[in-house]
């Protein structure tokens, strides 16, 4: 419930503190007073979307403080579920500054917009003019029938159902279309990998046929300088190991009369022994050196179908070309098992369907039977709105395929004189009546509701007298059982059936305009209730009708 509202610094209002109760409370003021403004402060409450014109001129902070009572609606869990204090009691703070920047606050709490939007439907539901059009629209018409079943339990199960179906489905779709694309691909990818496998390739070939083909293209460069080598290491009398023997011999000689030459001989022998062996080397690799035309056409093609293969399949190395054949044939292979897995999911989306329409099955129950309830209830209810030829009746039928509501589709149809068959009620009913309907699914929605607050914003337009009075009724019966109702009204009829009169009004001062709301006594509500009778000029019959109207109610 709510039981208060402060506003300071939105659009006309500098500064207001305005206290409610329970029960029905009505609001009345002249048109352009400022009672959307109130809406709107009450609006940013709910978690709606905030405007930096909405800041009054000159102001650089605006802020709307609400406080309700919650102590009987079980909220608790939700409060403990996002991290907040709860006592029964919820203050919520809403703050925007002339930069933009906006915050929000739950008991003190700081908690982002969206928060404000999951608890609004436990707070206020306000009801605007503008959302009468809502009744014509058959997600709000299933809507009525799920709350008068209680169907929330049921509406969650039911969703889950629906979506794991749907991922079972687009899962089974997502593969056929991959098996169609790489079923029509079949036949590339297989030359792909017989390409790639007759060519039987090895990870360090390419390495060893690029040395070998670069031994074989310098062949002759290489036998002439062995050659070469050889001749000047080997050769018998002018050869580099000749003339070391001779150097050798020459130190030998020199050793038993200058021992200084001693260690040199025995370097130069050692030196000597390691110039043989390379020149014995040189002379074994020059005689077994062979240039083979035949060979080095061999290693030259089998180098072009690597690089050919490398360039194709566009890789550096043989390693990715392996690698590519095994992806290859792991593609292949899926493709053959490919029914199988496609089965599968088809009894997957299969089995996810069943259940899902088994749920969908179960919300058709209760829909049904909710349909003959709201049928009973409203013409009831309806008739006593002045409408006593009125028939009301919910057609619910199959919808062509399971949808993210369930398996139903449903249709209001509205009649409000006897020679009158029943149609649509969006195509038949009037301003006036589509008022009465929606106020009676309102009061009907009532105690299947969590609602504590229930804002009627001219709810009464298109209708006058008797029935303006029943309606009057029927939203302070709404308002029993701790329920508190507030109409904004221009109507006598149902301002004087409010157990608590508020004034919205504007003044003019030097340079401003403000709006501000005050709660009317007794004999204030005796002369606005009478200028609603008679308008500007206030006469004593208006004034007389006003008494008996607060009287009767």
């Amino acid at each position: 419930m709510l039981q208060s509202l402060h506003i300071q610094n939105y659009a006309l209002i500098e500064n207001l503190d305005i206290t409610f109760y329970p029960g029905f409370s009505v609001i009345t003021g002249e048109t352009g007073a400022g009672k959307s403004i109130i809406l709107g402060a009450l609006g940013l409450i709910l978690g709606q979307r905030t405007d930096v014109k909405a800041i009054k001129q000159g102001a650089k902070r605006c802020v709307v403080e609400a406080v309700f009572d919650l102590s009987h609606f079980g909220l608790e869990s939700f409060f403990e579920n996002n991290g907040l204090d709860f006592d029964g009691e919820c203050i919520v703070r809403r703050e925007m500054t002339d930069s933009g920047k906006s915050r929000a606050f739950v008991n003190d709490t700081p908690v982002a917009a969206v928060l404000l939007k999951e608890l609004s439907p436990y707070l206020i539901d306000i009801h605007s003019q503008h959302q009468n059009l809502l009744i014509n629209q058959a997600t709000f018409q299933l809507n009525v029938l799920d709350t008068v079943a209680d169907n929330a339990e049921l509406l969650r199960a039911y969703f889950n159902a629906y979506h794991i179906w749907k991922d079972a489905d687009r899962a089974l779709h997502d593969f056929q279309e991959r098996l169609a694309r790489e079923q029509s691909e079949f036949d590339f990818l297989s030359f792909q990998l017989h390409e790639l496998s007759d060519a039987r390739l090895q990870a360090d070939e390419q390495q060893t046929l690029e040395e070998e083909s670069l031994i074989l293209e310098n062949a002759e460069t290489i036998k002439s300088e062995l050659y070469t080598a050889d001749a000047a290491l080997s050769a018998e009398d002018s050869g580099t190991v000749a003339r070391l023997h001779e150097a050798l011999r020459h130190l030998s000689n020199l050793a038993t009369v200058f021992p200084d030459t001693k260690a040199l001989h025995e370097r130069l022998d050692s030196a000597i022994i390691e110039i043989e062996d390379i020149a014995q080397e040189i002379a074994s690799l020059q005689e077994n050196f062979s240039f083979d035309p035949q060979r080095l056409d061999a290693v030259t093609d089998r180098l072009n179908l690597i690089y050919s293969l490398q360039k194709k399949y566009r890789v550096n190395t043989v390693s990715e070309l392996i690698e590519k054949a095994q992806a290859l044939q792991q593609q292949l292979d899926g493709l053959e098992n490919s029914e199988e897995t496609l089965a599968q999911l088809r009894q997957e989306s299969q089995r996810a369907l069943s259940a899902a329409t088994q749920a969908a099955a179960r919300l058709t129950e209760t829909r049904q039977k909710a349909a003959r309830r709201v049928e009973s209830e409203m013409q009831e209810r309806l008739r006593l709105l002045n409408m006593p030829n009125i028939r009301f009746e919910v057609a619910l039928s199959a919808a062509p395929q399971l949808q993210e509501s369930g398996a139903d589709q449903v249709q209001f149809l509205f009649s409000a004189n006897k020679n009158t068959p029943l149609q649509d009620l969006s195509l038949i009913a009037s301003g006036g009546e589509i008022a009465r309907v929606m106020l009676s699914l309102k009061a009907m929605l009532a105690d299947s509701t969590s609602q504590s607050t229930v804002i009627f914003d001219e709810i009464d337009t298109g209708v006058s007298g008797q029935t303006a009075e029943q309606m009057a009724r029927m939203m302070k019966a709404m308002s029993h059982n701790g329920r508190q109702v507030i109409s904004i009204t221009h109507l006598p009829q149902i301002a004087a059936h409010g157990e608590h009169h508020y004034k919205v009004y504007k003044e003019d001062h030097a340079e401003t305009t403000a709006t501000h709301i005050r709660q009317l006594s007794p004999d204030e509500r005796v002369t606005e209730i009478a200028q609603l009778l008679s308008g500007t000029q206030l006469t004593e019959a208006a004034l007389n009708n006003a008494r008996e109207l607060l009287a009767n109610s």
